[in-house]
């Protein structure tokens, strides 16, 4: 038996094998690379509605103490906060009595702080469910 390391056949079949373990690597890096494109893509998500709520929590905390220092009405920035997040605030505009002070210029908007827990809740709602979509 004759089994010289040069033989044609081992050679052949080092090739072979050789050929195999590069298209399993490159399969691996494959999967790497798409499972990091979808981490990506999650990752945006969760940083969007991270900041998007942030940002409506910052607008809402500002209208709570634009109210509850007396802002006047009729000053633009004031009237500009009270116009953008009138909508956030609509939904809870009914739901509790606000007490007043200093004349009826001061006003603890409880519904605005309702509203501040309501949204960062969902907010954590959203990026939970967007974690769990990708944890699948």
């Amino acid at each position: 038996m004759n089994q010289e390391p040069n033989n044609q056949d081992n050679l052949e079949r080092r090739r072979e094998l050789l050929r195999e373990e590069e298209a399993f690597r490159l399969q691996q890096e494959q999967g790497r690379l798409e499972s990091a494109k979808r981490n990506t893509t999650f990752a945006w998500i969760i940083n969007s509605i991270s900041f998007f709520v942030g940002l409506l929590e910052i607008l809402l905390a500002l209208r709570f103490i634009l109210r509850v220092s007396g802002a006047n009405n009729k000053n633009a920035f004031a009237q500009f906060i009270y116009d953008i997040s009138e909508p956030f605030v609509a939904p809870f505009s009914t739901l509790f009595v606000s007490p007043v002070t200093g004349g009826g210029s001061n006003i603890f908007d409880l519904n605005v702080l309702v509203a501040i827990v309501v949204y960062a809740l969902l907010g954590w709602l959203a990026i939970a469910f967007v974690q769990y979509i990708r944890g699948r």
